[in-house]
C-alpha cells in the first residue's frame, strides 16, 4: 500500500504545452540575446553562397527526365540539296539588303516565297503606340498542316530580321534557313504537330505583336488586324539566329520575359542532338570554354595582367571564371526581366522555346549541320504526347552540361531575407521597452563611492500612425516618379528633367518630414519603429521575389540587405544629411547615371510588357528612401 501511495503522489510531468512554450521563450531571448551576431552571421553566409554559386561543387550534370523526347534517335534527310536552296535564298535575301526594300516589301517577298511552296502565308501589319512615338512593321508567317493530326497542336520555327548579335547585324541566314526548312519539311508526312513559319520584322517587337494577335490579347497600345491563318496551341518554338558566314558552336539562349524560363528538357535534347546528330558543339550563349578558346582567354579574363601565369592557367579559376560570367549574363538578362532572344516572348504564353544562336566563327560549320540539327530537334519535339513539365523550370546553367538546381541557389537570398527580418523584429522589441534609472541609485554619500545606476525596464507605447504614412507617401512618391518617366514629355526633355526628378524626390521627404505628427515623450520614436517595418517589408519583398525570380531577389539581397540593415539616425545633423544623402543615390541615382538602361526599361514596359520599370519606382525606390528617412528622424 505504501508503494502504491507513492506512486499516486509522485508529481507529475509538467504539461506538454507548458514545456513548448517555455522552450519557446528560451529560444526567443537566446536570438534577442545574441541578434546582432546572428544577423552578421546569416548576411555573411548568404553573400558568401552568392560568391560560390559558380563552383563546380554546387552544379550536377544535366539529363533528359522526358522519355519521349527520344533525342539524337532518328536518321536525318537534310542534304546538300537543301543547303544549295538555302544558298539560293541567302543570295535573293543579299539582294534584298542591297536594294533597301522597305519593311512592307520584305515581307512581301517571305510571304510570296512560302505562298510557292504551297502553305498558307500572310502578312501581318502592327503598330506599336509608345511615349516616344509609333512603332510599325510587318510579320510573314505560313502554316504547314499536319498530314497525320487534327492541327490541336503546333511547333514553331522563327527568325527575325535583326540579329541578337546587334551593331545593326542582319538575321540574313537565320531567314534563309527558315525558307529553306519550309521547303525541306513540307515534303516528308511524319509530323504529328503543325509547323508554323514566322519571320518576324526588326528584333523583338515583330514577334511579340504576332504572338499577341495570335493568342488573341492584343495590349491597349498595339494595333492589329486578326490572323488570316492560325492553328493549334503552340508547345514548343525554336528561333534561328544566324548572322555570320560560318560558325563553330551553337549558343543557346534561354531566358524569357520577366523571368521565365522554358523546360530544361528542351534544352538538354538540344545539346544531345547537336551534339551527335550535326556534330556542333553547344555552349551558353556566345561564351566559349577555357578549351575551346585557348588563344583568347588570356584577352577575355576578367584578371589583370600582373596576375602570375600559374595563377592564370590554373583550370579550376578557368572553370570558375567560366561559370561566373554564365551566370552573371543568367542574372543580367533575368533581374532585369529582359528575355535574350526573341524565343523569350513566348514563355509568357507557356511555350518552351529557345534561340540557336551561331557563333561567329572562321568555320567549320554551316547551313549543312544548323539544317540537321533543326530538323532533329523537330522530330524530337514531334514525339511530344503531352507539354514539357519532368524536368525543372527554375534553374540555373553554368556550363552546357551542368546546371544548378533551385535548392543550390535559392537559400543565398533567402538567409539575407531572415537576417532582415530578425533585425527588424529586434528594433520592434526595443522600441516597445525602455531603460528608466530610479533616482535612488543615483545618490549617494559624499565619503561612499557612488554606487552603479540601477534602474527597471518599463514596457512603452508604439504608435505606427507616422511610420505608415511615411511608408504609403513614399510608395506613392514612387507612383508618381514612374508614370512621370513614362510620359512623353519625360522623354523629349530628358537631359533637364533625369536630374530634376531625382532633386526632386530627394528634397521632398526632409521638407514634409516636420509635418508628420512626432510621437510622445513616453512613446517608442518614430525612427525605429519606421526602420522595423522596413526592414521587415523588405524581408518580405526578397522572400516572395526569390521564389518568382531569384536573380531579382539576389539583387534586392544585394544592394538592400546591409544598407538597410545598417540605417540610423545620428545626433549630428551632418552625418544625418550625408547617409540621407547616399541612400538617396541608392535609390533614384539610376535616373541620372545610367540613361540608357532608364530608356531599355521603360521600352520593354511600354511594348513587351516587362515589370522591371514600375518594380523599381514603385517597390525598390520607395524602400530605400525609407531607410535614408530613418537617418533624418530623431532618436
Amino acid at each position: 500500500m505504501d508503494r502504491i501511495r507513492g506512486f499516486l503522489r509522485r508529481p507529475r510531468k509538467p504539461d506538454a504545452s507548458v514545456a513548448r512554450l517555455r522552450r519557446r521563450r528560451q529560444a526567443a531571448a537566446f536570438i534577442h540575446r545574441n541578434l546582432t551576431k546572428l544577423t552578421t552571421a546569416l548576411f555573411i553566409i548568404g553573400y558568401a553562397w552568392m560568391l560560390l554559386i559558380p563552383m563546380p561543387l554546387f552544379s550536377q550534370g544535366t539529363y533528359i527526365d522526358e522519355n519521349a523526347l527520344q533525342p539524337a534517335q532518328v536518321n536525318t534527310y537534310w542534304n546538300w540539296g537543301n543547303v544549295h536552296t538555302a544558298d539560293l535564298q541567302l543570295y535573293q535575301l543579299d539582294g534584298i539588303q542591297e536594294r533597301n526594300l522597305t519593311s512592307e516589301q520584305r515581307a512581301e517577298f517571305f510571304r510570296t516565297e512560302f505562298s510557292k511552296l504551297g502553305l498558307a502565308a500572310s502578312i501581318q501589319n502592327y503598330t506599336f503606340s509608345t511615349s516616344k512615338g509609333t512603332i510599325s512593321g510587318n510579320n510573314a508567317y505560313a502554316v504547314m498542316s499536319s498530314p497525320r493530326a487534327a492541327g490541336t497542336e503546333a511547333m514553331v520555327i522563327s527568325a527575325s530580321w535583326l540579329s541578337t548579335a546587334g551593331h545593326g547585324a542582319l538575321n540574313l541566314r537565320g531567314a534563309s534557313t527558315v525558307l529553306s526548312l519550309a521547303a525541306f519539311l513540307k515534303d516528308y508526312s511524319l509530323w504529328a504537330k503543325d509547323i508554323i513559319f514566322v519571320i518576324s520584322d526588326d528584333y523583338l517587337h515583330g514577334m511579340h505583336a504576332w504572338l499577341n494577335a495570335y493568342h488573341g490579347t492584343i495590349p491597349s497600345n498595339l494595333h492589329t488586324d486578326p490572323l488570316e491563318h492560325s492553328s493549334g496551341v503552340i508547345w514548343t518554338a525554336l528561333n534561328i539566329d544566324y548572322s555570320s558566314h560560318s560558325f563553330s558552336h551553337l549558343g543557346v539562349f534561354h531566358e524569357g520575359l520577366n523571368g521565365r524560363l522554358p523546360n530544361q528538357d528542351l534544352i538538354n535534347s538540344f545539346r544531345l542532338i547537336s551534339h551527335y546528330t550535326g556534330g556542333v558543339p553547344m555552349t551558353v550563349y556566345d561564351h566559349l570554354e577555357p578549351s575551346d578558346s585557348v588563344d583568347r582567354w588570356a584577352e577575355e579574363s576578367v584578371l589583370p595582367s600582373w596576375v602570375p601565369a600559374f595563377i592564370q592557367q590554373s583550370p579550376q579559376l578557368q572553370q570558375y571564371e567560366y561559370r561566373a560570367r554564365n551566370v552573371v549574363r543568367h542574372i543580367g538578362f533575368q533581374a532585369r526581366g529582359m528575355c535574350s532572344g526573341v524565343h523569350g516572348l513566348m514563355h509568357q504564353f507557356r511555350i518552351d522555346a529557345i534561340t540557336l544562336f551561331a557563333v561567329p566563327a572562321d568555320g567549320p560549320h554551316g547551313f549543312h549541320a544548323l539544317g540537321r540539327i533543326v530538323e532533329s530537334t523537330l522530330r524530337t519535339m514531334n514525339n511530344l504526347l503531352e507539354r514539357l513539365h519532368a524536368s525543372f523550370f527554375f534553374y540555373i546553367l553554368t556550363s552546357p552540361g551542368t546546371f544548378m538546381k533551385i535548392g543550390m541557389f535559392l537559400p543565398s537570398a533567402i538567409l539575407v531575407s531572415v537576417a532582415m527580418l530578425f533585425k527588424g523584429l529586434g528594433e520592434w522589441v526595443t522600441a516597445g521597452w525602455v531603460y528608466e534609472i530610479s533616482g535612488s541609485s543615483l545618490k549617494g554619500n559624499e565619503t561612499e563611492e557612488p554606487s552603479p545606476a540601477k534602474g527597471t525596464w518599463r514596457n512603452r507605447r508604439r504608435p505606427l500612425l507616422s511610420a505608415l504614412i511615411t511608408v504609403v507617401a513614399t510608395h506613392v512618391l514612387g507612383v508618381l516618379v514612374f508614370n512621370l518617366v513614362c510620359s512623353r514629355w519625360f522623354d523629349e526633355n530628358r537631359s533637364f528633367l533625369a536630374p530634376a526628378i531625382f532633386a526632386a524626390v530627394s528634397v521632398i521627404p526632409p521638407a514634409f518630414l516636420p509635418l508628420l505628427l512626432a510621437n510622445a515623450p513616453e512613446a517608442a520614436p518614430t525612427s525605429r519603429l519606421l526602420k522595423s517595418s522596413n526592414l521587415c517589408l523588405t524581408s518580405t519583398v526578397i522572400s516572395i521575389m526569390s521564389l518568382l525570380n531569384f536573380s531579382l531577389a539576389a539583387m534586392l539581397a544585394i544592394t538592400m540587405g546591409v544598407p538597410l540593415a545598417t540605417s540610423s539616425p545620428s545626433s549630428s545633423t551632418m552625418t544625418s544629411r550625408l547617409r540621407y544623402a547616399g541612400y538617396c543615390v541608392l535609390a533614384w541615382g539610376w535616373l541620372v547615371l545610367v540613361p540608357g538602361e532608364v530608356e531599355s526599361a521603360i521600352w520593354n514596359w511600354e511594348v513587351l510588357g516587362v515589370w522591371f520599370a514600375p518594380f523599381i519606382c514603385i517597390v525598390y525606390a520607395p524602400l530605400v528612401m525609407q531607410a535614408g528617412i530613418v537617418c533624418l528622424q530623431g532618436s
